[in-house]
């Protein structure tokens, strides 16, 4: 009976030690849940990422290239007075 007895004392010690230590590990288990949810969307963005720059590059801008051309054209010229009057 005593022997029972002892067995028992022993394993509620056991039980109450590892519930604190849970109880105390409680801030560090929410930190590495929070960062492993972080990842996790992150992963999850990826493949839209990949797939909206494979679009990006199939489609194009829509510009030929002397379009660009003239584009760029236009961005080294000065504005013309008639222009800026215009814009004022």
């Amino acid at each position: 009976m005593l022997m029972n007895l002892f067995i028992l004392r022993t394993r509620l010690i056991k039980l109450l030690m590892v519930a604190c230590c849970c109880l105390s590990l409680q801030a560090c288990l929410g930190t590495i849940v929070g960062a492993t949810a972080d990842v996790a969307i992150e992963v999850a963005k990826i493949p839209f990422k990949v797939g909206g720059a494979v679009i990006d590059v199939a489609t194009g801008d829509g510009k030929s290239k002397k379009d660009k051309k003239e584009d760029k054209h236009d961005e080294d010229e000065e504005p013309s007075p008639e222009k800026h009057q215009r814009a004022i």
